[in-house]
């Protein structure tokens, strides 16, 4: 292709991007206080994790949060449908990628995304908290970018959870030990984000954080 044909194809792409921000910021906005929630796409209805999912979403409806998921299977499908039987809002991010993500029948509210960097912007602006279970890549991406963002005061601190904790504790340690005795993050940047077992506890983190904390995440 023509250099000319690359410049030309970058103009249109931007309004792409642009069009992305948009309709995202339309809808999401509407949602009123939301929790995301993310885990591994592969993980099965019978898993403990997804089972979890489903409950702690359905347990956040009820405390007043809609739930934004990544829009695809495992994890993803759990937080929708927990939230959609529990009757709240129930809204699905899905992502365009080479090996099609087919969104989950419990979503409410879909939006499709074209680009990984559009999407991740909605699910931390409408964040009042991230809810972050056992996955891969894409799964520590979110958390890492989240952490991240609240260290650098991108975004004011929101509640970031793991759940799992013997599934995280390699991840946990290496962060308390090999970040810290090598200065690479301070002392205090551990406490970024807690770590939750059960259901319950998860909401106990968000709870007692809006307690001492008024705002949401900007």
């Amino acid at each position: 292709m023509h250099l000319e044909d690359f410049k030309s194809d970058d103009t249109w792409r931007v309004f792409r991007i642009m069009a992305e921000f948009i309709e995202g910021f339309e809808i999401l906005s509407r949602a009123g206080k939301a929790v995301s929630i993310f885990g591994s796409s592969r993980t099965k209805s019978g898993d403990k994790y997804y089972k979890m999912a489903e409950e702690l979403a359905g347990m956040l409806v009820k405390e007043g949060y809609a739930i934004i998921s990544g829009g695809g299977s495992g994890i993803m499908e759990a937080a929708n449908k927990g939230a959609f039987n529990a009757g709240g809002e129930s809204i699905g991010l899905n992502i365009e990628i080479p090996r099609e993500q087919k969104p989950n029948k419990f979503i409410k509210t879909l939006l499709n995304f074209r680009y990984f960097f559009c999407r991740k912007v909605m699910f931390v602006k409408y964040a009042s908290a991230y809810v972050v279970f056992p996955g891969g890549y894409g799964t520590m991406d979110e958390f890492f970018e989240a952490i991240t963002l609240i260290q650098t005061k991108r975004i004011n601190s929101f509640p970031v959870i793991l759940v799992g904790a013997e599934y995280w504790k390699e991840l946990v340690g290496w962060i308390n030990v090999e970040l810290i005795n090598r200065k690479y993050i301070s002392k205090k940047d551990k406490n970024l984000f807690s770590v939750a077992d059960t259901s319950q506890e998860a909401i106990e983190v968000i709870r007692d954080f809006y307690k001492k904390n008024t705002y949401a995440p900007v």
